[in-house]
């Protein structure tokens, strides 16, 4: 059996990332944020209820992506309750729409808190235990915002980049010994990070600039986060497959054909 840890499982791509792979036969211990409001609590039991349905095993577990023993413990559930750990999918982050010159160093500090350095202990435990069983898959959600950066997201931005370059190298240090490591870049994503960025105006300018037409459904991220941890891409190693209805290949700006 095939065992999952998916962070910020509880809502958004997170929680279609763990159905997903449910569907396909995984057990999952997914994460949500500590002390969360009802809310999050209500569709945290949704995802449980979700994988469950689909008759594999979930533990939804609470931990701060942003402290390095909490992954420690999670990985540690993986192995203990579920008998393994053969994918991990670092999701969870923190979305922060301000000007540069009025993000504050508490700002920058919890942006990278949970947006760099809980990629990197989530790396970090899921390595040291994929290494003792012979290897593994590891997706980091990154974003297409790394690729064409946005005004006032520059922490954001910045904690993306800084996960696509570790993804590479790990990708470089690890793939030897039986450990992929890919990222996955979404585009516009209807989840409830974006709830507040994606103001009427902002959900108007992405419709017409994706081809496609739409914002992403997060059940359409979750399905390219699956290739990535399947079979049918077992030499894939190192990339950064952008997911976004083409909308960082659209530079049209209105010219009439002549």
């Amino acid at each position: 059996m095939t065992v999952a840890v998916v962070t910020g499982a509880s809502m958004g791509i997170g929680q279609a990332t763990a159905i997903a792979l449910a569907r396909g036969g995984a057990d999952v211990v997914g994460t949500h944020r500590p002390d969360p409001d009802a809310h999050e609590l209500a569709a945290a039991a949704e995802t449980v209820a979700a994988v469950e349905a689909l008759g594999t095993r979930c533990r939804l577990v609470e931990a701060d992506a942003a402290d390095a023993a909490s992954a420690e413990r999670v990985a540690q559930i993986a192995v203990d309750e579920l008998g393994g750990l053969d994918i991990w999918v670092n999701n969870a982050a923190r979305l922060l729409v301000r000007p540069f010159l009025e993000t504050s160093d508490e700002d920058w500090a919890t942006v990278m808190g949970s947006n760099v350095m809980g990629y990197v202990y989530g790396c970090r435990a899921a390595i040291r235990h994929m290494l003792e069983h012979g290897g593994g898959r590891i997706v980091n959600i990154t974003s297409v915002a790394g690729l064409q950066p946005l005004e006032n997201l520059t922490a954001y931005c910045t904690a993306k980049g800084a996960v696509k370059a570790l993804t590479q190298v790990l990708a470089v240090e690890y793939g030897a010994r039986g450990i992929s490591v890919n990222a996955l870049a979404p585009g516009a994503v209807d989840t409830p990070l974006n709830k507040t960025a994606y103001t009427p105006s902002v959900r108007a300018t992405y419709e017409a600039r994706i081809p496609v037409g739409r914002i992403a459904a997060p059940e359409e991220i979750a399905d390219a986060i699956v290739f990535l941890t399947s079979d049918a891409a077992r030499y894939v190693n190192g990339a950064e497959l952008v997911c976004d209805g083409g909308f960082i290949l659209n530079g049209s700006v209105g010219h009439a054909s002549e």
